[in-house]
């Protein structure tokens, strides 16, 4: 597996390229297209995105804040919207963009792409689509360009997060509402270091490798091994290796997650591919704070 670090991911796609190409030559839809493209760029850099893949009408970039990555996705949908249309048509963009694992080696990869990827595929024309993941990470002023997605129970397969819309510049803006927060905190300690997943950090990474947030030298651990996400149900544990994730509870019973999740409560032990109940100096202790 390549190594991993967590980023915000948009994805964005030109809508309207078909009808255009179809009733202009291939060079002048090419044009229109462009100068669209051209715009989502310079917004991208703009707010100090990272553009990590460019096609003809479509484009994905890294930030690494997540209100930038917010405040692009607006401009980009104004922008686009400005243009005047070219016979009758006017181009649209429907936008993804969520916060999580990035793969750091070969093309843009990894569970933050995917994600934003199929937020931008459920997007209308004009329209992007954020995390909860995401918003979690908003300042509050830029919490108040987000609303909650109308559509009740659609979401992302395999996908816990809540989906949240931007809201229109010229309507009503609602912050976020209660439901989607978690008041509590996550304390993981390994050896000598202590993390805390909460409202700011909602995703930690474990494994073998070095760009993991917690690094186990163990063997029997994989090179990306597991993650702990905040969500508004709680804390959950995702296993992604190959000998399974061990989670102890504090009276003493244990389980394997190999290839799922378990909710973590209250306090316990998490054995990299190995038993939580083993004296191992690369256990990691959790506890809900």
């Amino acid at each position: 597996m390549a190594q991993q670090r967590n980023a915000c991911l948009m994805y964005a796609e030109l809508v309207g390229g078909e009808r255009l190409a179809a009733l202009l030559s291939e060079t002048e839809a090419g044009h229109a297209i462009e100068r669209s493209m051209n715009r989502i760029e310079r917004v991208v850099e703009g707010h100090g995105g990272d553009i990590l893949r460019r096609a003809s009408d479509e484009i994905c970039a890294a930030f690494e804040r997540c209100d930038g990555a917010v405040l692009a996705a607006s401009e980009m949908i104004d922008r686009v919207a400005s243009l005047p249309p070219v016979r009758g048509v006017r181009l649209g963009i429907r936008i993804g963009v969520h916060y999580g694992a990035l793969d750091l080696e070969g093309p843009p990869s990894g569970e933050a792409l995917s994600v934003a990827m199929r937020l931008a595929g459920m997007a209308h024309a004009g329209q992007a689509l954020v995390s909860g993941a995401t918003v979690l990470l908003l300042s509050p002023a830029s919490r108040q360009a987000i609303r909650e997605r109308d559509e009740a129970g659609l979401k992302v397969e395999g996908f816990e997060w809540p989906v949240f819309a931007l809201a229109s510049r010229s309507g009503v803006a609602t912050s976020v509402p209660p439901a989607a927060r978690v008041s509590q905190r996550l304390r993981l300690r390994h050896q000598q270091d202590v993390h805390l997943i909460e409202e700011l950090r909602p995703i930690l990474l474990l494994g073998r490798e070095m760009g993991n947030d917690v690094v186990v030298i163990d063997p029997r651990t994989s090179r990306q091994h597991a993650r702990v996400e905040r969500r508004r149900e709680g804390f959950f544990l995702v296993d992604q290796s190959t000998n399974g994730t061990f989670v102890a509870s504090e009276s003493g019973s244990e389980q394997c997650i190999r290839g799922g999740e378990a909710l973590l409560a209250g306090q316990g032990r998490i054995g990299c591919g190995f038993s939580a109940l083993e004296v191992e100096r690369d256990l990691v202790f959790f506890e809900i704070v």
